[in-house]
């Protein structure tokens, strides 16, 4: 057996690419750069790699981490600027015993000693995406965060191994420095050979406080399917946050075990993922809550079409 779960439709072009990596035998670590690297190296998804959108200071921030679930090796970075293809850097972390998660200046000094491709991440069109925001903020009650969103991915590989990575800009306009969930082990992501994998998405100040992704995996030990444990992990936490601070932020968490099984949950509305397995062509779905449980449908080629269009559609400055 083996698969890979994404979040979000825009995985799904990196998923046909390590579909062909895993057909054939190929590792889940291998499969996952691949899959990752193809959403950051596409300008028009706006909340990763090249053309993301920027902090408040007009600067393209991001955000990477990989996990080995048959090792736990792991690597990550954060606050990482001027470099592509964080998923890339942040797996070369995880070759080593100790500082295996690097911030700032001193991720960018690795990246450049270590030879990855140094390159201005910020697109003109990820301007025009700030400048507009920042004549909203000035008419209306905006909230400057809005339009984020994490690819985070788990795999699975024909000899057993589950790797978890995880790759973004952050929140839109967001402080300088300002780090998420996407790379703290635990909370973007986990992975363990022996359950599964589960990669998380959404409002990362909130997915942190349920260390979102290593719950996901550990009701996975115990025996319990992907599906109840993310459902369980993201609807007590949402009811958690609710009841202390009144409100809680987007949570959305993908799984997979060592099964090839896999599950998705989220507590918002227009969610989207996609999937594949031995068993299983590469499908994405959307998903809406109904209680405590989930209805996945798949996408129609309508909707698949209309989702490019809209982030690929002209901008014009306002």
């Amino acid at each position: 057996m083996w698969g890979i779960i994404a979040t979000w439709r825009m995985a799904k072009e990196g998923i046909d690419d390590a579909v062909v990596n895993l057909q054939d035998g190929g590792s889940a670590g291998d499969a996952i750069e691949t899959a990752i690297k193809a959403v950051e190296d596409f300008p028009f998804y706006k909340s990763v790699g090249y053309g993301g959108l920027p902090n408040e200071e007009m600067e393209v921030e991001l955000d990477a981490a990989y996990m080995d679930g048959t090792s736990f090796d792991v690597g990550a970075v954060a606050a990482l600027k001027d470099f592509a293809n964080p998923i890339s850097i942040a797996r070369s972390l995880s070759a080593f015993p100790v500082n295996n998660l690097l911030v700032g200046a001193g991720a960018e000094a690795y990246a450049h000693k270590h030879g990855f491709e140094r390159k201005n991440m910020l697109t003109d069109r990820a301007k025009i995406h700030y400048k507009n925001r920042v004549k909203d903020l000035r008419d209306t009650e905006i909230s400057p965060y809005s339009g984020h969103d994490t690819v985070g991915m788990v795999s699975l590989d024909q000899a057993g191994h589950v790797v978890a990575g995880t790759s973004t800009s952050g929140l839109f306009m967001k402080k300088r420095g300002r780090v998420g969930d996407s790379p703290i082990i635990g909370s973007g992501l986990y992975a363990d050979s022996e359950a599964g994998g589960a990669s998380a998405t959404g409002l990362g100040e909130d997915l942190m406080k349920g260390v979102v992704s290593y719950e996901v995996v550990r009701l996975m030990k115990t025996g319990m399917s992907p599906q109840d444990a993310v459902n369980k992990v993201t609807f007590d936490l949402d009811r958690e946050l609710i009841k202390r601070r009144g409100k809680a932020g987007d949570i959305s968490i993908v799984a997979m075990n060592q099964k090839g099984e896999w599950g998705v949950a989220s507590n918002i509305d227009n969610f989207s993922f996609a999937v594949a397995t031995e068993s299983q062509p590469n499908t994405v779905y959307t998903t809406k809550r109904v209680g405590d449980t989930m209805v996945h449908e798949v996408a129609s080629q309508a909707w698949l079409e209309q989702y490019l269009t809209d982030r690929m559609k002209p901008l014009e400055e306002k």
